[in-house]
Formats: structure tokens, sequence, C-alpha cells
């Protein structure tokens, strides 16, 4: 019996390893995606709106220690997306973004989003004062 059992719990952690190695490269790629999709501008806007208070003499402590927030935050969007998205899929959207018209869309990601959540709120006021008049 223990002759049997050792080497299929030797193969067992050999999977583990190899699998836990695949899903390590998954996640470093995801991240690699969600940081040239233009997430890495958004944050660091972020952190400095956040920190317009922090006094001069604190300011590089501040952003020192919110920067150090971000692997955490990438970690969890990293697994976010790989629960949506194949390994593959993640490849070729990291082709994708390092394109030219990649590159564009990154660059004005953050803004287009901006300007459509000011239209999106002026037209979801329109719709409640539509809503109003049927009250």
């Amino acid at each position: 019996m223990k002759k049997i059992l050792l080497p299929c719990l030797f193969m067992i952690a050999i999977a583990i390893q190899v699998q836990a190695q695949d899903n390590s490269e998954f996640k470093k790629e995801t991240i690699e995606f969600i940081k040239i999709t233009g997430a890495t501008t958004a944050f660091d806007n972020a952190i400095a709106q956040i920190g317009a208070g922090v006094s001069d003499e604190n300011k590089d402590a501040y952003t020192k220690e919110a920067n150090a927030t971000l692997d955490g935050l990438y970690d969890k969007m990293a697994e976010l997306y790989m629960t949506e998205f194949t390994q593959d899929e993640i490849k070729e959207l990291v082709a994708f973004y390092n394109s030219d018209l990649g590159k564009k869309l990154a660059s004005k990601q953050v803004t287009l989003a901006q300007k459509a959540m000011m239209y999106g709120q002026s037209w979801g006021m329109e719709v409640q004062a539509i809503a109003q008049k049927y009250n």
C-alpha cells in the first residue's frame, strides 16, 4: 500500500506545483494587462486627488504608503479578470493594448470614462424628470 500511496502523493504534489506556476504566470500577464489599459494613470490620479490635502512635509511619505497599496489592488483585480478571461484571451488583450491602436485607447480611456460618466449622470437626471412627471 505504501508503495502505491507515496508515488501518488508525489504526483499530486508535482501537479499542484505546476498549476501554481501556471497560475502565477497567468496572474502576472493579467496584471500587465490591467496596467497597460490605463489603470495606472487612473490610480496615480486618485492617489494625487485623495492626497491633495496632505501637507507638503508629509506628501512623500503619503505617496509612498499609498503607492504600496497598489500591489494588493492589482492582485485582487487580476483575480477578478482571471475569472472572466482565459490566459489566452489575456495574452490577446495584452497584444492589442501593445499595438498602436491599443496604446491610443489606453491613453484616452480615463478621459473617455470621465466624460461618459458625466453624460450618464445628465441622462439619469433627464430620466428622473420624466419619472417625476408620472408620479
